[in-house]
């Protein structure tokens, strides 16, 4: 439960959420974001996706706005990255990161599955831990064609209207996506629900996360 590792009760806190992709933060983590700043009042979120096109970069803008409205103070960054290249620019992204942990010191990181099959986000995974060494990194989870639901240990219960708000917000604003045939209502509420039998969640429905390594 993530509560176990944050506390049931405790000050703000200085979130950093990276994605390869102007989505992925609100599909593999958006439920968790939203619950954490309603949970953690002051708390503060630096928002982060690096592939991305003029009209993907103002979608992925006008949703992340959405999700940190109950955010004390916030920051959203959207990057120019070619889509399904990172790898191949390791060096940029190398320089990327350590501008980004230049300017934050976060509390948690909410980051890509280092086993993910798709490139962008397993490379930004390995970023996240060769760049931040004495930080709480959880890594989320994708779902795709590749079929690389893993099994995770770490478990965000969510409340149904927070899990409804996250998918209402990503089909709202992703207009770019609606002809992929994966990405409905359906696919969102699925691995939540799935997740939430996993753990038992209150209301049925949950997000899942990778922990590697926490120290308490």
């Amino acid at each position: 439960m993530l509560s176990a590792i944050l506390g049931e009760r405790g000050g703000p806190l200085r979130i950093l959420c990276l994605g390869a992709h102007c989505d992925d933060i609100e599909i593999g983590c958006g439920g968790t974001v939203l619950r954490l700043l309603a949970e953690r009042p002051g708390s503060s979120v630096k928002w982060v996706a690096l592939a991305s096109t003029p009209e993907r970069e103002q979608e992925a803008r006008g949703c992340a706005t959405e999700f940190l409205e109950a955010a004390a103070s916030k920051e959203i960054i959207i990057n120019s990255f070619r889509d399904g290249y990172l790898p191949f620019q390791g060096v940029e992204v190398k320089d990327f990161f350590e501008s980004i942990k230049a300017s934050t010191k976060p509390d948690l990181i909410l980051t890509h599955h280092r086993h993910d099959r798709h490139q962008d986000h397993r490379l930004i995974a390995e970023m996240t831990w060769n760049t931040f060494r004495n930080h709480l990194v959880l890594e989320y989870e994708i779902p795709k064609y590749e079929g690389d639901l893993g099994t995770p240990n770490l478990f965000a219960p969510l409340p149904a209207a927070t899990a409804q708000k996250k998918i209402d917000s990503i089909l709202r604003h992703f207009k770019t996506q609606a002809g992929r045939g994966w990405f409905r209502a359906e696919t969102f509420e699925a691995v939540m629900r799935l997740r939430g039998i996993e753990c038992n969640a209150p209301e049925g429905l949950a997000e899942a996360f990778h922990a590697n390594k926490i120290v308490l």
